[in-house]
């Protein structure tokens, strides 16, 4: 790997001693540290999150974190000290996520389970029963019905829809109901 010169052009010769990481490039300096400490750098993190491959993501991190900051440095000196720093604190930030994350997942309720393929013809059946028995009422009760119950009305909107007082839709739908429940073979 090449270096770059104070001009920014290539330097050629040999790279400077690995205890003067001031004279590296950001490029030499961090791949030289990833060499150098990477898989220390992971066990921390998994030591510390229990998880090997979100160790990895802390620790790509940190090192992206440092090529970008390595100019700034006061002191590259102190480079792997930078990289501890920041992968523990990004193993925090994982953990507060992680900890967040299982306590919204408690709070969720469980996902209804879903109906068996036995359940919904059962279902299927019932329906068809409660559709046939709409079908046998008088036309008015049955235009109550579906505008109260399925189109989900509001007794005055039905009044308005079929023309009719509130009380002779209270009337229509009582009696609907009662026919129903009796072809159905409900108590009242």
């Amino acid at each position: 790997m090449q270096r770059a010169g104070a001009d920014g052009s290539a330097a050629t010769g040999p790279r400077p001693p690995l205890d003067e990481p001031s004279a590296w490039s950001p490029d030499e300096a961090v791949t030289a540290l990833y060499t150098a400490h990477y898989r220390s750098l992971v066990r921390l993190g998994a030591l510390l999150l229990d998880d090997v491959a979100v160790a990895e993501e802390v620790v790509q991190d940190a090192f992206v974190a440092l090529h970008g900051r390595w100019r700034r440095m006061r002191d590259p000196d102190r480079a792997l000290a930078y990289l501890r720093t920041t992968v523990v604190n990004r193993s925090r930030s994982a953990l507060r996520r992680r900890s967040v994350a299982r306590r919204h997942a408690e709070a969720q309720p469980p996902p209804a389970p879903l109906p068996s393929a036995e359940d919904a013809v059962l279902a299927a059946a019932e329906a068809s029963r409660v559709v046939a028995a709409v079908r046998r009422l008088p036309a008015r009760q049955r235009e109550a019905v579906v505008l109260r119950y399925w189109l989900d009305l509001p007794e005055a909107g039905v009044a308005e829809a079929m023309g009719i007082s509130r009380g002779a839709v209270k009337s229509h739908t009582s009696r609907a109901m009662a026919a129903i429940r009796a072809a159905l073979g409900e108590a009242p």
